[in-house]
């Protein structure tokens, strides 16, 4: 990806597109540095990689008045761990994605009269920071069962996990429409044997959630999402993001 000006960021939250509300959105991920010197050092520094920690903050224009507004969001998420990502041009499938479990730590709202109601918050890391790719985008409604495009992501290493986020953001339809999302593997991109990896909870309503594999190797290099859908005239809209860390 070559140098660029960001002007099509997005952030997704637990059941809500928080990008047409954002002007800011920043990304940080550190280990602690632990100081590991002794008199064997040769007269340098020594340090040890400690505790990780990732952190997103993000700013924008306030909004409230039903779930997917910020206002709403933000104060239904306070407090509480849930599935983030950001992509830093676009959310076309294949896109890059930096996604996060996490908890919203704080939210503030106002300022000087005469200005546009602002908004910040941040999000405090509780799994890794993740690198990887949009498997869904958020603007194609799905109303039957289905299956996304292959993303060729590499092999698991053992000790590295998949992990992924499902952003579902909106719900429509009569006779409790449901949906539940799977990720799936292959070793090629035709997905003639998939193995399903994992597996989120059937959905019913906007939220989020975040999964990812328990540390043994994968050696099939293609992932992809598959969904079904129950209830009548359903009709959903999510956002899932798949990464290896």
């Amino acid at each position: 990806m070559p140098k660029f000006v960001l002007l099509d960021a997005r952030l997704f939250a637990p059941g809500a597109d928080l990008s047409g509300a954002s002007n800011k959105i920043e990304l940080t991920s550190e280990i602690e540095d632990k100081d590991s010197t002794n008199y064997r050092s040769g007269g340098w520094k020594e340090v040890l990689g400690g505790l990780g920690s990732a952190e997103i903050s993000a700013e924008g224009q306030w909004e409230a008045g039903d779930p997917s507004k910020v206002d709403n969001s933000s104060w239904a998420n306070l407090g509480g761990v849930g599935p983030y990502t950001v992509c830093p041009t676009d959310s076309v499938v294949g896109a890059l994605a930096y996604l996060v479990q996490g908890m919203r730590a704080d939210y503030k709202v106002g300022d000087a009269v005469g200005e546009i109601a602002p908004w910040s918050g941040t999000v405090k890391s509780s799994w890794p920071l993740v690198r990887g790719q949009i498997a869904h985008p958020p603007g194609l409604a799905r109303t039957a069962a289905g299956s996304g495009t292959a993303l060729q992501l590499g092999a698991v290493p053992a000790g590295k996990r998949l992990y992924a986020a499902l952003h579902v953001l909106s719900v429509a339809g009569t006779a409790a429409p449901s949906i539940t999302v799977t990720v799936e593997s292959d070793d090629a991109p035709g997905f003639t044997t998939p193995v399903t990896r994992g597996s989120f909870a059937a959905a019913t309503a906007p939220g989020g959630q975040a999964l990812r594999t328990d540390g043994l190797a994968i050696t099939d290099t293609y992932y992809r999402i598959a969904w079904t859908v129950t209830g009548t005239t359903p009709s959903f809209m999510f956002a899932v993001s798949l990464g290896i860390r």
